[in-house]
């Protein structure tokens, strides 16, 4: 694998290496072993993002030690580092690879542990070399034992703002002839270092990655603490994480034994890693490691939409913040229809799979299940994949597939934020199979403002709940032809544009066209399952498996 691959995969934003010596851990910081024999014009890199080369040999002494050794007892703190250290007789060179690109600080730990201060021979020598820094003179002569004051003593430098712009760091030591050379023994006055640390100093540059370590989610996650988890689906765990830098996310596990959530990862990666938009849940970034696929998104305070409508912790919506909500998700999946480079069909729109940050602001999230629209594709013939309830007829019943599924989603998702009620949950009598079963009989009876949450009493605009829930209706049209895009649904919702009424008569479709197919395979999920059954379960025309598609954020579960 090319050494451009291994950084893809490698990103990191902090290095602890234990020059010479073997692993250890102090206090949190886990510093890594370094233990190679070396060699004279060697290049040793055991580890995917660290390396070193050592230059120089004694032109007389057939035997050069790279490595040293202390030979008497240290009191120092942090003793373990310094038992050992690293030696060159000319040039020693650490390079930190596959770095974010960002500012660091290099923190390097230094000991006397080869000259004496005694009356022997063996305190007459003296070590003298240059310290480069991003190929920078950063301290010329540098004596260990005259920094630290004594021999068997640490000294230690810290060295801030070390810019790295190409994904490596690299620490030179430098021997330019001054000290002593022979005494107390040939090999011995080369440069000397016992440890170093490279770390991030730099607040939001985790985020500027894409890619993460698992030893970086796992302390962001408190080692995934059951406390931390903010989700559950049947693909893993959602979490709740703090970066280094402050920075709140949300970490989601899938199962790396699912073939369905290599599929989602893999997807979720390519569909959203590079879009932006206001209305769209940032993707941050993705481990892949240990055995772990982990996806790492922006923290969204206020969970989901489902929970705060009709979840256990409800939100009070006002009619501005539900009418402002319903515009965010239409914009959203105009801009995935129509304005993005990619035509992206999203599967699952649906309420727990919109999410509301600390301002309520909609977002959509979870891209496991969509497809690319190509232009020269009128419909995509695909194993269904969605959720009972918000699942265009068309594509739930045959699989034809374009983005009119998407706004018939999103004219169920609409209904339920005027009525404050799930689609699939609210039922006013035997006679209605869902919500908007219900709200097409109230349409014909003339009597749509009955659909308005009652929780809102009088306090909403009755002309804006109108036009949302007739807008609703048009989306929800049997018909993909007659549903209208997702940027004219914006224009009707901001009142910019007339809304054609499209009557949805159920003389002219039929109730198995609209609903009973459905409410079927619906009862069929019911029976299989004693909790709640909301996802379809994802398969082709001809057959079926036992995956389904997760949401970010559970109803059931509220956020920290």
């Amino acid at each position: 694998m090319s050494r451009m691959t291994n950084c893809f995969w490698f990103l990191v934003i902090l290095v602890h290496i234990n020059c010479g010596g073997e692993k250890v851990t102090i206090g949190k910081t886990t510093y890594e072993a370094d233990e190679s024999p070396a060699d004279a014009a060697e290049f040793v890199h055991r580890f995917p993002y660290w390396g070193f080369s050592s230059t120089g040999r004694l032109w007389d002494v057939y035997n050069t030690d790279y490595k040293a050794k202390n030979v008497s007892i240290l009191k120092m703190n942090d003793s373990q580092l310094y038992t050992r250290a690293r030696l060159s007789p000319l040039s020693l060179t650490y390079y930190g690879r596959c770095l974010a690109n960002g500012n660091y600080t290099v923190t390097l730990r230094f000991a006397e542990i080869i000259f004496r201060d005694n009356a022997s021979y063996r305190s007459l020598g003296r070590r003298l070399f240059d310290i480069y820094i991003q190929d920078k003179l950063a301290w010329k002569d540098f004596d260990i034992e005259a920094a630290a004051e004594g021999v068997d003593k640490a000294k230690v430098l810290n060295f801030s703002n070390v810019a790295v712009t190409n994904h490596t760091v690299e620490i030179r030591f430098y021997w330019a002839g001054k000290g002593t050379r022979a005494i107390p023994v040939r090999g011995t006055y080369g440069p000397l270092i016992s440890a170093i640390s490279i770390v991030s100093n730099l607040r939001g540059l985790d985020l500027q990655t894409g890619l993460f370590t698992y030893r970086q989610i796992k302390a962001a996650t408190n080692d995934f603490d059951i406390d931390n988890k903010i989700g559950e689906g049947g693909f893993g765990s959602v979490y709740k994480g703090i970066l280094l830098d402050g920075s709140a996310i949300a970490v989601k596990q899938l199962s790396s034994r699912s073939k369905q959530g290599n599929r989602e990862f893999v997807n979720e990666i390519g569909m959203i890693s590079g879009l932006w938009h206001p209305n769209l849940v940032r993707l941050y970034g993705c481990c892949v490691e240990r055995n772990q696929l982990l996806l790492v998104y922006e923290y969204m305070e206020n969970n989901s939409l489902a929970r705060a409508l009709f979840g256990e912790c409800q939100l009070n919506l006002d009619w501005p913040t539900r009418l402002r909500i319903c515009i965010g998700i239409a914009r959203g999946l105009a801009f995935l229809h129509e304005e993005s480079r990619l035509k992206i069909v999203h599967r699952d729109i649906k309420a727990t799979n919109v999410l509301l940050d600390g301002d309520l602001n909609p977002k959509i999230s979870d891209f496991g299940l969509a497809e690319l629209s190509e232009d020269d594709n009128t419909h995509i013939s695909t194993r269904i994949a969605g959720t009972i309830g918000y699942m265009a007829p068309e594509y739930a019943l045959w699989g034809y597939l374009t983005n009119k599924a998407d706004v018939y989603s999103f004219g169920v998702v609409a209904l339920e934020i005027v009525a404050g009620r799930d689609n699939m949950k609210y039922r006013p009598n035997e006679n209605y199979v869902c919500l908007l079963d219900w709200a097409l009989v109230l349409r014909q009876q003339g009597c749509l403002m009955d659909l308005v949450d009652p929780k809102l009493g009088s306090d909403f605009n009755e002309e804006e709940a109108m036009r949302m829930t007739k807008v609703a209706l048009v989306c929800t049209n049997p018909s993909p032809a007659l549903r209208p895009t997702m940027s004219a649904v914006v224009s009707m919702l901001e009142g910019k544009l007339g809304i054609e009424e499209l009557v949805n008569d159920p003389s002219i479709y039929g109730d198995d066209f609209r609903f009973v197919a459905l409410r079927d395979k619906y009862d069929e999920l019911l029976r299989q399952t004693s909790t709640e059954a909301e996802t379809l379960m994802d398969h082709t025309v001809t057959g079926s498996s036992s995956t389904s598609a997760q949401d970010l954020y559970p109803r059931d579960l509220y956020s920290l």
